[in-house]
């Protein structure tokens, strides 16, 4: 059974190294690049990976792309600041080894917060649908916090992804800054205009870090887990604040 990996990239020469070769024992590396003005080119190049370049449609619809072009009996989809424990490697070449009856593997994540893994707060085990037959998955049409979707039977493995995603508190507001703008397109789209709520904007972010801080243990993981729920609150006050300013402007 071979298995490709797919890579969806716009300037991860920081990140791509250590992904590819968490990976570099695949049969084929599939990287659909969006246009890098950085060393991504070369240094997917370098892990022998087929390298394309393609406007930007969007996550879901980038990631199908990815997984249009592999050639693999099976595929693993990524993200470039994930990496491919060992364990887990060698978990999933016995797995398709064997020849499972099933379409797709979950997968847990163990997510990086200024480089300590958050293990409480609702960031672990965070499972991912991320292996799969050829044919039998593709990404929900999603502007953010797309899913892979499977036609099947699935199971769930037991090693590891480690997702590098936030190194430093920058990327981390960065980050949320860009989601909360993609997430209120999606509350208006769905909902259409949308009034000012203290609700949403005040009460809604103070009860999220009420629960994922003290009922959902978060205060276990340290300063790091402090900063990270005080401001995944902000983020949630910011995406509602959005969605009225979109809805303003309607």
């Amino acid at each position: 059974m071979s298995l490709s990996v797919v890579i969806i990239t716009l300037n991860e020469e920081v990140n791509l190294p250590r992904t590819l070769a968490s990976v570099a024992w695949a049969d084929e590396i599939i990287v659909v690049d969006s246009g890098s003005t950085d060393h991504t080119r070369e240094i997917a190049e370098s892990f022998h990976a087929k390298f394309y370049v393609e406007p930007w449609k969007g996550f879901a619809a980038q990631k199908n792309s990815a997984l249009a072009k592999a050639t693999g009996d099976w595929l693993l989809s990524l993200d470039a600041d994930e990496e491919v424990e060992p364990a887990l490697a060698g978990e999933i070449r016995d797995a398709l080894a064997a020849n499972p009856s099933v379409e797709g593997f979950w997968i847990p994540r163990k997510n990086f917060f200024l480089d300590r893994w958050m293990r409480h707060g609702g960031f672990y085990p965070d499972p991912k649908l991320r292996v799969f037959r050829r044919g039998a998955g593709r990404f929900e049409n999603r502007l953010v916090h797309e899913d892979a979707q499977v036609a099947g039977t699935t199971a769930t493995l037991r090693g590891h992804l480690l997702h590098h995603a936030y190194p430093t508190l920058g990327a981390y507001l960065e980050h949320m800054n860009r989601y909360s703008s993609l997430g209120a397109q999606m509350l208006v789209a769905g909902r259409g205009c949308v009034g000012f709520s203290i609700v949403n904007i005040v009460i809604r972010p103070l009860l999220t870090f009420f629960y994922n801080y003290f009922l959902r243990l978060g205060f276990l993981d340290g300063r790091e887990g402090l900063l990270l729920h005080l401001n995944h609150a902000r983020y949630v006050s910011w995406k509602y604040a959005k969605v009225w300013e979109l809805s303003r402007g309607k």
